[in-house]
């Protein structure tokens, strides 16, 4: 059920802790001030963020915590492989699948990047960044909102 003070599960990939913490602030500071509720869960990497949100959306079918939506935060940075293709695609496939399949309410902070310099630009916040965490964030809020307004119910 959706309440006047949003929760939000926040899952942090942690491949690469610095760029992780920008984001991981950045969003939380968004989400505070938005007066939603947040929980922390860290997630090895980008491909298992979805897979983490499922579990939730599994925990709460079976009386576990209800969240009412999700926020990725993470990064990949193209390597000397196609791995890089194939974790950029599947962890947002994985996202959107939850969004359009199950109705999750999902902001993908997941940075994909050439390099670090590009992840760092865009981790960091606004405004001598780009401020992905926040952008992020408020996704997810907006998401709840909509959800909100085609169930009837007015947002807060």
């Amino acid at each position: 059920m959706i309440e006047d003070r949003p929760r939000i599960l926040v899952v942090s990939t942690n491949f690469y802790p610095d760029l992780a913490h920008l984001l991981l602030t950045d969003a939380l500071e968004t989400l505070a001030r938005a007066g939603a509720e947040a929980q922390v869960i860290e997630a090895p990497g980008a491909l298992e963020a979805p897979a983490v949100i499922a579990q939730a959306e599994y925990a709460k079918r079976h009386g576990g915590g209800s969240f009412d939506g999700y926020v990725a935060l993470g990064c990949v940075l193209r390597g000397e492989t196609s791995h890089y293709d194939i974790v950029c695609t599947e962890s947002a496939r994985g996202l959107m699948d939850l969004a359009i399949n199950h109705g999750v309410a999902v902001g993908n902070g997941i940075l994909t990047c050439e390099n670090e310099d590009q992840a760092l630009a865009r981790a960091t916040p606004e405004p001598r960044g780009q401020g992905k965490g926040a952008g992020a964030a408020r996704a997810c809020l907006a998401m709840i909102a909509v959800r909100k307004t085609l169930l009837g119910r007015a947002p807060s």
